[in-house]
């Protein structure tokens, strides 16, 4: 005889829309508490097909099904489980399908599952030669075409899951592949006013970085981007003379020669000096560094920074130009 639970689970898939609403409802309200989530996490293997097949139901149904699934994907087990059983395709598919209304969650959905190698290598189509990279491609294409000016931003989330495919060494190659441009068209959405895009930018870039030694070619190439959105973050708020400016490409220049609105997340700062650090560990970046005037914008910087951990990306980076004075171009530099 079916418990309580069960026959729960078994109203998700009855005819009547007045009864799959009610369940869903309770489902979802079930997943907002930790008992809840223990509770459901022991019918796993029924729930959760249950929910995906309700992602293609009308708003009043895929809703609350999607939110369900996105608490319980907080839960690492449940979100190998929903890798496991192909959920990756599925919200893709419908995320793509004409019409959809949950776009949002599922992407935020999208976000827990790539915590998970698994789920990464699930989303990079890794195994299939033909397809591999198009699911990337398309979230790429998503995150950089939709606004963000709205309230609602439902691709803004695709940020965070970009930081987590780049932890990738799959997911970076294909982020840094010069031919298909990906990595230049996301670094253009660091000058977004949503800091969630932001903080996806600065997290992708800097986890592209760690490929530094063998794709220093292809960040340099797209060096006219790559540098102001690693520089503006961590060259203080002052607006700096034309003896400075001289120096550096008229992109970066223009940017510090006038007021602008401060980078007050520390997160960013770091990541942007950890980028920066790991460009410079190579001779070629260096110099790229070098050329852009890089070192005067970080002294002037790093006067002005106040928090200790940003501070101390700022010195690594310091220590290392000091090091490698086989590239510097004069006496100025970065000190405790």
């Amino acid at each position: 005889m079916a418990n309580e639970m069960e026959e729960l689970i078994d109203f998700l898939s009855s005819p009547s829309p007045q009864v799959k609403k009610v369940a869903v409802d309770i489902v979802r309200g079930l997943t907002g508490s930790e008992d809840g989530l223990q509770s459901l996490a022991s019918y796993s293997k029924t729930v959760l097909p249950s929910l995906f097949r309700l992602l293609v139901e009308n708003k009043e149904v895929s809703e609350p099904a999607a939110e369900a699934l996105v608490n319980l994907s907080q839960n690492s087990d449940l979100a190998a489980k929903m890798i496991e059983i192909g959920l990756i395709k599925t919200t893709m598919d419908i995320l793509y399908n004409k019409g959809c209304d949950i776009t949002g969650l599922l992407v935020m959905l999208l976000v827990n599952l790539t915590q998970l190698d698994a789920g990464v290598e699930s989303l990079l189509q890794v195994g299939d030669d033909k397809v591999q990279g198009l699911y990337v491609m398309k979230l790429v294409r998503s995150f950089c075409t939709s606004s963000n000016e709205k309230q609602d931003d439902p691709f803004g989330h695709v940020g965070s899951i970009l930081v987590n495919v780049s932890k990738n060494k799959v997911g970076r190659a294909l982020l840094l592949d010069s031919k298909r441009g990906l990595l230049k068209q996301i670094i253009r959405q660091f000058d977004s006013t949503s800091l969630l895009r932001k903080k996806g930018v600065s997290g992708t870039i800097r986890n592209c970085c760690f490929e530094a030694d063998n794709q220093q070619q292809n960040l340099l190439l797209i060096s006219e981007f790559l540098w102001p959105a690693l520089l503006l973050p961590v060259a203080g708020n002052k607006v700096y003379n034309e003896q400075d400016t001289s120096k550096m490409p008229l992109e970066l220049g223009s940017a510090l020669s006038i007021e602008r609105e401060p980078v007050t997340d520390p997160e960013i700062r770091i990541q942007a000096l950890e980028a920066i650090y790991l460009i410079t560990l190579q001779g070629a970046g260096r110099r790229a560094f070098w050329s852009v005037n890089g070192p005067r914008i970080l002294q002037i910087g790093y006067e002005e920074e106040e928090d200790p951990k940003v501070m101390g990306a700022y010195e690594q980076i310091g220590s290392l130009l000091v090091e490698g004075n086989d590239t510097e171009e004069g006496s100025t530099h970065i000190s405790s």
